[in-house]
């Protein structure tokens, strides 16, 4: 029986019907028949068979990034070339896509869309998805639950909360997982809190950041000593958008969370004082802070931010020198991270099933990316054991260990407020009220804008 989707697929058009070639309706497989055969592997993370299962393996991501977690970490990948791996006999194809100009979603859906019709070795096997647009997928029949696999709440069990929320359908069911987790901290230059605040020492710099109006209050500290509290506006937008109490769309109409709101005011205070800028993110004028010149006092992000994005590896960088601090900021938040999708149809379920487990439920794994890659796993034994583990620290963060940061960040995120239109509404929101900070629009002008875009963007939208 095929059903409606919910989707938004296509531009949110809401009309697409199921894939056909899964189990039964609901994507379910045959993963518990094929282990009773023999056929399939077991949660406790034995090697998956490629026995009456397809053999080619179908990857869609937007970066080299999992790509190299598999190739590192995942027991029997044997690579091929740039392209193409070995899991035993299964062929592993990666079909990478960037993100510019939404092409990674454009070509995904596409290829979505022709999956039931697909021969079996072009069948998309595995896909991966932002926080931003999970929703998206994850609300639709094209992703499979991923208890359909044979993967339990048991194996589960050490993962955070908040990384299940995001891809946990609007019926409760979980539809994928992530081996990281990108809870945020508040990076600070640590001379700059020397010379300002006379003092670099994580726990006093929290005092003078711990909440808004403190943190507004050293905006002005700093400006005296010569520096800007953050590059932009725009650093501390996820930090206010992750701690709202209400959906971006409620029955159909666009909503604005009071906590964005605060945003907005609290933003136009600092820029009117001339204590932030309002420099796009990633832009050259955003980055100049990485450096002592900038003279910017921190940035707010997650731990791929100061590790990967802030010229950690560029000779003159504060992070080079190993000049910048963590402390927690004013309220916790995340920004990023991946989650891995079943696509619904794929004829290698056992295999898709053993890389989901191995990559997100082993700690021994888990633990392994920590040390390696500097990354936060979602696995909350290992990372209360890497933060207090006295031989671990960042070189870029000036020999401290900023683990136990994370984990406190991570323990209260409440991700219940997200919706299939988060991606769109907050990066029109950002553009509308540059505007306004900038001088060039009221702030009803600037909201009326943001309205008419987020409209034209979602037709079946109200304000």
């Amino acid at each position: 029986m095929k059903k409606k989707l919910v989707s938004v697929l296509l531009c949110l058009s809401m009309a697409s019907a199921m894939l056909a070639g899964c189990g039964s309706g609901n994507g379910t497989t045959n993963t518990d028949a094929q282990k009773e055969e023999g056929n399939g592997e077991t949660s406790d993370g034995g090697e998956a068979s490629d026995s009456e299962e397809g053999k080619v393996l179908n990857i869609y991501c937007w970066n080299e990034e999992f790509k190299s977690r598999i190739t590192d970490h995942y027991p029997s990948y044997e690579v091929v070339d740039a392209t193409t791996g070995k899991i035993g006999d299964v062929t592993v194809k990666w079909n990478i896509t960037p993100n510019d100009d939404n092409a990674y979603q454009n070509n995904l859906d596409a290829t979505l869309l022709k999956q039931a019709d697909a021969a079996a070795d072009d069948k998309i096997d595995i896909f991966l998805v932002e926080a931003d647009y999970a929703l998206k997928y994850v609300d639709t029949d094209y992703t499979m639950p991923v208890e359909d696999l044979g993967i339990t709440e048991a194996d589960l069990a050490n993962q955070y909360p908040y990384t299940k929320d995001i891809v946990t359908d609007s019926n409760g069911v979980l539809k994928g997982v992530s081996w990281q987790g990108c809870p945020g901290a508040l990076f600070y230059n640590r001379e700059a809190a020397k010379e300002v605040l006379g003092t670099d020492d994580p726990a006093a710099v929290q005092e003078y950041v711990k909440d808004w109006d403190t943190f507004r209050e050293t905006a002005k500290t700093m400006k005296e000593g010569g520096y800007s509290i953050m590059s932009s506006v725009n650093d501390s937008y996820r930090v206010y958008s992750n701690n709202v109490s209400s959906k971006w769309v409620e029955d159909g109409k666009i909503n604005i969370d009071d906590n964005i709101m605060k945003w907005v005011d609290d933003s136009k205070e600092l820029v009117d004082a001339g204590e932030t800028g309002t420099h796009e993110l990633w832009s050259d004028d955003w980055s100049k802070g990485f450096y002592p010149e900038g003279k910017v006092f921190c940035y707010f992000g997650p731990a791929w931010l100061i590790n990967f994005s802030m010229a950690a590896d560029t000779e003159g960088s504060i992070g080079y020198e190993g000049g910048w601090g963590a402390t927690e900021g004013p309220q916790g938040f995340f920004w990023g991270g991946t989650w891995i999708c079943a696509a619904t149809g794929t004829d290698n379920p056992s295999i898709v099933k053993d890389i989901m487990y191995q990559m997100t439920c082993k700690e021994d794994i888990m633990t392994e990316i920590v040390k390696d890659d500097d990354d936060f796993v979602n696995n909350k034994p290992a990372m209360d054991n890497m933060a207090a583990d006295t031989s671990y620290s960042s070189k870029i963060l000036g020999g401290q260990n900023p683990l136990s940061i994370y984990c406190a960040g991570v323990e209260d995120l409440d991700l219940g407020n997200l919706s299939a239109y988060d991606q769109g509404c907050n990066e029109e929101f950002q553009n509308a009220m540059k505007n306004y900070f900038e001088g060039n629009a009221t702030k009803e002008e600037a909201l009326d804008q943001f309205y008419k875009a987020v409209v034209e963007k979602y037709p079946e939208l109200t304000y």
